[in-house]
């Protein structure tokens, strides 16, 4: 039986929340009530995610939207042990959309806003595929409550309104074209961004839910919702082609896992950055000794082996079809081994090593049958690439800002291949038992949270509450760290002595927002946390 009594050694900003019968814990109040919903009437966890992740699109369309993509593990009970499913809904570059066509428009890198950063979106196509796996109840319900919110309107809660102004202030002196401009229709009704605490209605965005709910996402691939899109993107010069959305099925994988301190970390195996967090895991695994969480000795560890592992992720990781290193290569012990060896008493500047070559919310889900969901879907960064669909509220993404153009990459752009990707769903199981779901979301903060988050709840034995209430820190690039308040001074000045350049940080909301719900394997509770550096909230049955 795990003991969820452990709390951190600072004030914590809410207990951890407790239940037996079903539990959902998001970045919006309403959206966790939209999964609670599906839970009364008698859905599964998968039914509650769904209905979260929908709900979720209306609720903070800041980070996540129709337009985006996703990505989910599902643990199934199966007997007294159960397994787990991981689910890729990222799309693929649009078949016209090439490294000859992104310079021929002048580009040196991927832009992020405008038609060129958009690729297919899966986030659709996750929903209609969970329902028509592991759902209990039809699409149709799950949607139910996304669209009520978009038809009848929600008071927005604080930190998506500051996102949303911000937004807005960036976007005015850049979406002036053709695309770009419908975006201010949509998203800033009465000529403004809405304040906290306004109603926020957006009766398009209902219209293209219930389409999406009637035909089980066919509309939006290869249906009205499709036609629409292709028009719009031949009438605005845009690559994006109905074609391109009727080759798009999300895609069933295999978690890839390392074992840590008698557990087991999962993550989306490429083209996601969840093997960064493995890779840094795998290397602090091989550490005999367990300093304490404010320990010099361990911050200085961490962060150099998430640096190595990011040079690495950086180096390899791609649409799998295109990796040149295999991902058992990268997560070998030989290889962590060889890395370890690098981390010494001083930062160093990572560099990849050759190993043998072979805008985002966060979401989890229980219920009383023992399933859970760990799930998250982005619209890469912030509102997306700032393309809307006139009449549909579908705001696209611009995850093809992770392409590179250098066609000697992996990661290099190319028709039909999908980009590397940030967002990334974790997991933890113990022996053959899920422990439970967790993730934190935030750009290339993710694997650095994933790695805290999972080391605060394995080292330090802390409640999930605790493990996301832990002040932070970030790797910026090089030797640049920035560390969140909290941590004592003095620990500042030593890290600064290993040759960290340390940057404290007030600002918490760059250090991404997590979710986590752990079930105890013997009694069945379930013991959930919910982020305190957002308008995070946990509805429980």
């Amino acid at each position: 039986m795990f003991d969820f009594s452990h709390h951190a050694p600072y004030p914590s900003q809410r207990s951890a929340t407790f239940s037996t019968t079903g539990m959902v814990a998001a970045s919006q109040p309403q959206a966790a009530q939209a999964g609670r919903e599906m839970l009364a009437r008698g859905g599964n966890a998968v039914d509650a995610a769904i209905a979260t992740a929908a709900a979720l699109t209306v609720t903070e369309p800041t980070a996540n939207g129709i337009g985006g993509d996703a990505f989910a593990l599902v643990w199934v009970p199966e007997g007294s042990t159960g397994r787990l499913h991981g689910l890729n809904a990222s799309g693929a570059a649009p078949a016209a959309l090439s490294l000859e066509a992104v310079r021929a428009a002048g580009h040196e890198s991927m832009p992020l806003y405008g038609w060129t950063p958009v690729t297919v979106p899966g986030a659709p196509g996750a929903w209609a595929e969970l329902a028509r796996r592991f759902g209990r109840l039809p699409l149709s319900a799950s949607l139910a409550p996304a669209i009520r919110l978009a038809r009848e309107g929600f008071p927005l809660s604080p930190m998506v309104a500051e996102m949303w102004a911000r937004a807005e202030r960036k976007f005015r002196p850049l979406l002036d074209d053709q695309a770009t401009r419908g975006w201010f229709d949509c998203f800033t009704p009465g000529g403004r961004a809405p304040k906290a605490g306004e109603i926020y209605r957006n009766e398009a965005q209902a219209k293209t839910l219930e389409s999406i709910a009637a035909s089980g996402a066919e509309s939006f691939y290869r249906g009205e919702l499709a036609e629409r899109i292709d028009a719009f993107a031949r009438a605005t010069d845009g690559y994006l082609r109905g074609s391109d959305l009727a080759a798009f099925a999300p895609e069933w994988v295999e978690p890839v896992g390392v074992d840590y301190r008698g557990h087991k970390i999962w993550e989306i195996p490429p083209n996601g950055q969840g093997m960064i967090a493995l890779m840094a895991l795998r290397i602090i695994d091989g550490f005999a000794e367990r300093p304490a969480r404010e320990d010099l000795t361990l911050l200085h560890r961490q962060i150099e082996a998430l640096k190595l592992a990011y040079a690495d992720g950086f180096a390899h990781i791609a649409d799998p079809r295109d990796m040149r290193v295999a991902v058992e290569a990268l997560l070998s012990e030989e290889y962590a081994l060889e890395r370890r060896a690098l981390i010494q008493d001083q930062a160093i500047d990572p560099t990849p090593g050759e190993p043998r070559a072979g805008g985002t919310v966060y979401l989890a889900t229980a219920d009383r049958e023992g399933m859970m969901v760990s799930f998250i879907q982005s619209n890469y960064h912030g509102f997306g690439s700032g393309v809307v669909v006139p009449g549909t509220g579908i705001a696209l993404h611009n995850r093809g800002h992770g392409f590179v153009l250098d066609p000697n990459h992996p990661n290099a752009l190319a028709p039909g291949k999908k980009p590397f990707h940030t967002i990334i769903p974790g997991f933890i199981t113990r022996g053959d038992q899920a422990f439970g779901p967790f993730g934190v979301m935030g750009g290339f903060m993710q694997p650095q949270g994933h790695m805290q988050v999972a080391m605060n709840l394995i080292d330090f034995r802390l409640n999930p509450q605790a493990a996301l209430d832990a002040p932070r820190w970030q790797w910026l690039g090089g030797k640049r760290v920035a560390i969140e308040h909290g941590y004592p001074r003095h620990l500042l000045r030593e890290l600064q002595a290993c040759g960290h350049q340390i940057e404290s940080a007030f600002d918490s909301t760059s250090f991404g927002r997590g979710q986590v719900i752990l079930r105890d394997p013997v009694t069945g509770v379930l013991c959930g946390g919910t982020e305190p550096r957002t308008d995070a909230s946990i509805a429980v049955v």
